[in-house]
Order: C-alpha cells, then sequence, then structure tokens
C-alpha cells in the first residue's frame, strides 16, 4: 500500500503559521493539491505564496470555521478547483491564550474556545461530507492534544476542547460509515507541547514549565512543527485505508499510554 500523497487533495484548516502551515508545506512538496484554509489572509497567502514558490500547489480560500457558511465555500472552491476532496485536516483551532485558574476564565473566553475548536471541526466535516459520500472515500484527520490524555493545569477551557476532539474522533468513525456508506476514515493526531510561535509566546515567564515537560518526556528535546508531519502524511496516504477511529500521539513519549 502507497504512503505517496502525490496528486491528493487536501485541505488544511488554519494553515497560516505553526503547525497548519508545516502540514501544508510537507503535503504539497510530496505532490498533494492543498487547500489553504485560513481565517487571516495575509498568512494564508503567504503559505500558498511558500508552497507555489517551490513548484508546489496550493490556493487559499479565507474560512472561519465558526460560521458554517464559508466552511460549506470552502468546500465547494476546493471541488471546483481540483475536482476532489481526499482528505481534511482540522487544525484551525483558539491557542496562544493567558493561563488562569477556571474561576477567572471569562464566559466569552470558552465559549470562543468551543466555537473553534470544537464546533468549527463540526463545521468543516459537514462541508465536505458531500464530496466525500459521492466519492466514496475520504479521511478526516482532527488535530487533538496530548493534553487531552495528560490534563494541565490552569488551560480548562483548552484542555476540555481538545477532550472533545478526541472524543468526536471515535464517534465520528463509527457514525460516517453509517450514515454515508462510503469508506470515510476519522482519525486524530494528538501533539505535545509544540515550539511554534503561540507556544513560545505563552510560555514566556513559565519558563520552568518547558524543562519539566521536556523532562517527562522520553525524548529529551523540544518537539517542533516538523516532528508532526510524518503522522499527516501517513494519515492522508493509502497506507492509512483500514485505521480509523485511532490517536496518533506525537509528544516524545510524555503520554505514554
Amino acid at each position: 500500500m502507497s504512503v505517496s500523497v502525490k496528486d491528493k487533495v487536501v485541505i488544511v484548516t488554519g494553515a497560516g503559521r505553526g503547525i497548519g502551515r508545516a502540514y501544508a508545506e510537507e503535503l504539497a512538496g510530496e505532490g498533494a493539491k492543498v487547500v489553504v484554509a485560513e481565517i487571516v489572509e495575509n498568512a494564508g497567502k503567504d503559505t500558498v505564496q511558500a508552497i507555489t514558490g517551490k513548484g508546489g500547489e496550493a490556493f487559499f480560500i479565507r474560512t472561519d470555521v465558526t460560521d458554517f457558511e464559508t466552511c460549506k465555500k470552502m468546500a465547494e472552491d476546493a471541488v471546483s478547483k481540483y475536482g476532489a476532496i481526499d482528505a481534511l485536516i482540522n487544525n484551525a483551532a483558539l491557542y496562544g491564550i493567558d493561563t488562569r485558574s477556571l474561576f477567572q476564565i471569562p464566559d466569552e473566553e470558552w465559549d470562543r474556545m468551543m466555537n473553534i475548536n470544537v464546533k468549527g471541526i463540526w463545521h468543516c466535516i459537514k462541508a465536505v461530507l458531500p464530496q466525500m459520500t459521492k466519492q466514496g472515500k475520504g479521511k478526516i484527520i482532527n488535530v487533538s492534544s496530548g493534553v487531552a490524555l495528560r490534563g494541565v493545569p490552569f488551560l480548562l477551557h483548552y484542555v476540555a476542547s481538545k477532550g472533545a476532539v478526541y472524543s468526536m474522533t471515535k464517534a465520528l468513525a463509527m457514525e460516517l460509515p453509517l450514515i454515508t456508506k462510503a469508506n470515510i476514515t476519522v482519525n486524530s493526531i494528538c501533539p505535545g507541547l509544540t515550539f511554534t510561535q503561540a507556544s513560545i509566546d505563552m510560555m514566556v515567564g513559565h519558563e520552568k514549565a518547558i524543562d519539566v515537560n521536556i523532562a517527562d518526556q522520553c525524548l529529551k528535546r523540544k518537539e517542533m512543527p516538523d516532528d508532526l508531519v510524518g503522522a499527516v502524511h501517513f494519515l492522508v496516504s493509502d497506507a492509512s485505508d483500514f485505521m480509523t477511529g485511532a490517536s496518533i500521539v506525537v509528544d516524545g513519549g510524555a503520554a505514554r499510554y
């Protein structure tokens, strides 16, 4: 079974920066046709420029995952441009927030977290399902987090949202084949603390926590966005066709169960 992603049409949400951009650039570099779905126009266009500048194929569509109509347009534009949707990577998420106790989290911040990190995935999946059903096949890859497995203090709403993504993945893996009668798989990736700019900014003043996190890993170094692209590549490829409802933990061995 091939691990090639050549000519696969892949939507990556939140692909304007950090891990999402790493996913988009890796897949395009291996021959995939990438839809850069991003709410920040300049960031999304920068990713496309980086890809096309190296001879890859990609286009940008402004997408607000909290707005189903823009998600629907994202899917329609992908089909109009490339004729298919082989994979959806649900990467867009609210991150880089202040750490605080559960008593200090404002209601509006809790709601925004759930709207982006949980409802956004629901919207994007609903948007791509008609095309994947028509094709008879599709890959949905949800980005959860190692915090859903380990728990961390002072980020309750973020941890709760990523726990929801982890559980949604398993429920959807069971449900989608039943309602679509198609070979649509749903898996998730659980990254550890990954050193994107958002993580670096969030950890200012908490440098000791970085040392503690690395000490808890089996592999004693910082996790970088490029450490995650191999798992995504595999899940997009045909080699993962009989794999669904699973979570691949990529965290240097921090969560060992």
